[in-house]
């Protein structure tokens, strides 16, 4: 069973995610496969490099990430060529990652721009971990040390509530303690995991 699990910015999708994880479901993170497939010393790294020059690298030989940032989002030939190296490794570990999960296992892709990229229906069931607009933009604010500006600016930036529910097979609603978030993720698990072979 593959799920896609989503939700935006202080949604609370990272927590949902660990809840999952701690059930027993495989979670495969988009974003930190992207982070580990250009770390120091990969094949990822060196090619961006090649592709860049050596100022995308910090002086202790790591991807630096605001110059990235700067070089790609303001140049989007060069946004694109980041991806075409980095998207098909990231690929590459997911197919990897899935073939390496038990038989059975429930697989739960970690994607934060899923209704973006409209691959919604490449899965089985997607979760959407959801809260109200400005229960988001108090948490940035609180947790972040965001000013309120810019956490609707980022807010601004991705999907609305809409489309994000638009996609979802099960709407988990993060608007309670953790507890009570708890109980809802382990509910959607049952839902989704297979029972056990007996």
């Amino acid at each position: 069973m593959r799920v896609g699990l989503t939700g935006g910015i202080a949604s609370g999708k990272s927590t949902v995610s660990s809840m999952l994880r701690a059930l027993g479901a495989v979670v495969i993170d988009a974003d930190q496969l992207a982070r580990d497939v250009v770390a120091k010393g990969t094949p990822g790294l060196q090619a961006v490099v090649e592709e860049f020059g050596p100022s995308v690298l910090t002086d202790t030989g790591e991807l630096d990430r605001p110059a990235v940032a700067r070089v790609v989002f303001a140049d989007d030939s060069a946004r694109k060529r980041l991806e075409g190296i980095v998207h098909p490794l990231v690929f590459e570990e997911i197919v990897r990652l899935e073939a390496e999960a038990p038989a059975g296992a429930l697989v739960v892709h970690d994607i934060p721009l899923l209704a973006e990229s409209g691959r919604g229906d490449t899965f089985d069931a997607v979760v959407v971990v959801d809260a109200p607009p400005e229960l988001q933009v108090s948490r940035m604010v609180r947790d972040r040390g965001w000013t309120e500006e810019e956490a609707r600016s980022r807010m601004g930036a991705q999907a609305s509530r809409e489309d994000r529910r638009a996609v979802a097979t099960y709407v988990i609603e993060n608007t309670g303690s953790l507890e009570e978030l708890r109980r809802e993720v382990e509910d959607v698990y049952k839902q989704l995991a297979p029972p056990p072979q007996g």
